[in-house]
């Protein structure tokens, strides 16, 4: 986001849907625009933030299942009835199997898939997706998957994988890409509980056909 503006001036227009669902959420052209957060509903759409039977507040740190509606939304899968029965709910939701935060403005930041985005460390519920914002930022990083993996103390812990240049830990680290520097520069953009515990060096991410980054083989 500030690469591109920095380099031309404008702003990207982020915005959010899905094959069953068309653009719901969508960033203004003559709005405000911020990095990581795809705008508001669209008109006809609504949006609601859930953990189980809970309707969750739109304060801006509450992470829950994204639940969509609308005249927007497909009928179903096709020849899949189990698969359409776990997604389109009764009163009309549609259940994105992707995890958000709103704020009281009603702006949208899709944390990622509850599946392989969201951790659960020491009692909060935390997306991978921020955190990989945050460190992308950094310059020595090319690539960045943050995931949970399992821990006694805090249910899971956090660890980022990281490509790209380290600098060496200690007093005399230049803050150019240390392991220690990197966790620090989470720290101060994000509350203190979403740092990364580990940082592991990869010389590249695993990925599909697609080239999506495959989580499930990291840890």
């Amino acid at each position: 986001f500030d690469r591109i503006r920095a380099a031309t001036g404008h702003e990207i227009v982020e915005r959010y849907g899905m094959t069953e669902t068309m653009i719901t959420v969508s960033t203004r052209a003559d709005g405000e625009r911020r990095p990581g957060w795809v705008g508001l509903p669209l008109d006809g759409v609504q949006t609601r933030l859930v953990e189980g039977d809970v309707v969750l507040p739109h304060d801006g740190e509450s992470v829950g299942d994204l639940h969509v509606r609308g005249p927007m939304l497909a009928s179903g899968y096709l020849n899949r009835p189990e698969a359409t029965a776990q997604s389109w709910l009764d009163d009309g939701w549609f259940a994105t199997g992707d995890v958000a935060v709103i704020d009281g403005d009603g702006m949208h930041r899709i944390v990622g898939r509850r599946a392989t985005d969201l951790i659960k460390s020491g009692g909060y519920r935390i997306g991978a997706g921020e955190i990989e914002t945050v460190l992308l930022a950094h310059p020595s990083v090319a690539e960045v998957a943050v995931i949970g993996v399992p821990d006694d103390d805090l249910g899971q812990r956090i660890v980022a994988f990281v490509v790209g240049e380290q600098a060496a830990d200690g007093p005399g680290s230049d803050g150019s890409g240390s392991d220690d520097d990197l966790i620090a520069f989470v720290s101060a953009e994000l509350s203190a509980h979403k740092r990364p515990r580990e940082i592991r060096r990869v010389e590249s991410l695993p990925r599909n056909a697609m080239g999506k980054v495959q989580k499930k083989l990291l840890g």
